[in-house]
């Protein structure tokens, strides 16, 4: 279709947005290990307020995670959160690669640091002021991790105070 742009992230299903940088609240708790820079950080979470990383913790791999959230301010905000069933092709093959761009295809996630100006309508053509103004993430980095469960429920709350059901079990709940 022209003047449609599409990237394709083969081989999931993945679909995916930028958040508002600010609006974060509460606690995320990670699925799956993340490997960074050959280290292996698992079983750890954050805690967001406005925002922005207030706590994190880890059992393995803690000082690797602190490294990351500081090494810029855009590190301790989402950039991107992305739903994929947690029955796709990737996880049903039962493997963990330890290797966060294949295994964020198994699994619904967030990121830290950098958003994506595509996923803004305009964005693409905006300065990093207009994109900081609007609410985009801006980071030297984009970091990965897993949240996806078989019981993770995701509910949205749409413009005029209605939820609609995203997420059931695990998976699209539609």
């Amino acid at each position: 279709m022209d003047g449609v742009d599409f990237i394709a992230n083969m081989p999931t299903q993945e679909v995916f947005s930028s958040p508002d940088k600010n609006t974060a609240q509460g606690k995320l708790v990670a699925s799956l290990p993340l490997v960074r820079n050959g280290v292996i950080i698992d079983k750890f979470y954050f805690v967001f307020d406005k925002g922005k990383v207030i706590d994190f913790g880890a059992e393995k791999g803690e000082d690797t995670l602190r490294e990351i959230l500081n090494a810029d301010e855009g590190m301790k905000r989402l950039g991107e959160i992305a739903l994929v069933g947690y029955n796709s092709p990737i996880r049903q093959t039962g493997t963990l690669f330890y290797e966060t761009l294949f295994d964020e295809n198994a699994s619904c996630h967030f990121a830290l640091g950098k958003s994506f100006s595509s996923a803004y309508q305009g964005g693409t053509k905006m300065s990093k002021e207009e994109l900081k103004k609007v609410g985009l993430n801006d980071s030297v980095n984009h970091v990965d991790f897993m949240v996806g469960t078989s019981d993770l429920e995701i509910i949205a709350t749409k413009k005029d105070g209605s939820k609609m059901i995203i997420f059931k079990d695990g998976d699209w709940a539609f």
